[in-house]
């Protein structure tokens, strides 16, 4: 595989934490950035930041959540602008609620959830994927989470469309290495976000945007299949995959994470 060295990135979610920190760690001469978020003003004020920085910032406002809408405005990026590295970043979050004593996810913002994280990102990818065959060259990043190795009772939905992120990576890696197309599936821990402070739990071991990105940025110049990230969450969390299904929901029970 030849050098590796993306001029062209697209991001998405790219007015969040990970998403905008992530575009300024690769914001430089020469770098062209196309961004789409869901906060207008930040996203803005990210572009000023990449501008300032010397890279090209080109902002591409769509909704995500909506698959076919999803792939009809990938098609355009990829049909204009033709990037090297996609990084799919967006994503969001939604917790167990109780209602009349009884606890679970709304239905409506769990449907919404899997639709923005997993499958309108499956759609995108299959374009791209398609796309980066086809010149032998380019990378794909797919955001995942910890939550992907087991799930938490506190966020089933969320967990789910993580650990499908993590398995279609990984299957999409195996079948692209040798087609010179770079898959990496990226699984953080806590990193500092609105979202982050939403979630039910305790956030051991959280991290700021800006070291998440630089490990992330790392891991993707060394092309990891995996950047899991910190060590000690990692390791826990991988564990939990690993052990006995009822062991593993003990332990997820005991460290705070059981819904009451």
């Amino acid at each position: 595989m030849r050098t590796f060295n993306p001029q062209v990135i697209v991001i998405t979610g790219a007015s969040g934490s990970i998403g905008a920190a992530l575009a300024e760690r690769y914001a430089g001469l020469g770098i062209t950035l196309i961004l789409q978020g869901r906060d207008e003003s930040r996203l803005q004020r990210v572009q000023k930041n990449c501008e300032s920085l010397g890279a090209e910032v080109v902002l591409m406002p769509a909704d995500l959540a909506i698959p076919e809408s999803a792939r009809v405005w990938m098609r355009l990026i990829l049909e204009e602008t033709r990037p090297d590295l996609v990084i799919f970043n967006a994503g969001m979050n939604t917790n167990v609620s109780t209602h009349h004593g009884i606890s679970g996810e709304d239905w409506q913002a769990s449907d919404e959830l899997i639709h923005l994280n997993l499958v309108a990102v499956m759609a995108m990818a299959d374009l791209v994927a398609r796309f980066m065959q086809q010149r032998q060259y380019g990378q794909m990043v797919f955001i995942s989470s910890l939550a992907g190795y087991f799930g938490l009772p506190v966020t089933p939905s969320y967990c789910a469309s993580k650990a499908g992120l993590k398995a279609y990576a990984e299957a999409l890696r195996g079948g692209l290495a040798h087609k010179g197309v770079r898959v990496n599936v990226v699984m953080p821990g806590y990193v500092s976000s609105p979202m982050c402070d939403a979630m039910l739990g305790p956030k051991t071991f959280e991290m700021s945007p800006e070291r998440a990105a630089a490990i992330i940025h790392n891991g993707l110049a060394r092309n990891k299949a995996r950047i899991s990230f910190p060590f000690p969450l990692n390791f826990g969390t991988w564990w939990l995959a690993v052990l006995p299904a009822s062991v593993s929901t003990w332990l997820v029970r005991l460290m705070g994470y059981g819904v009451k």
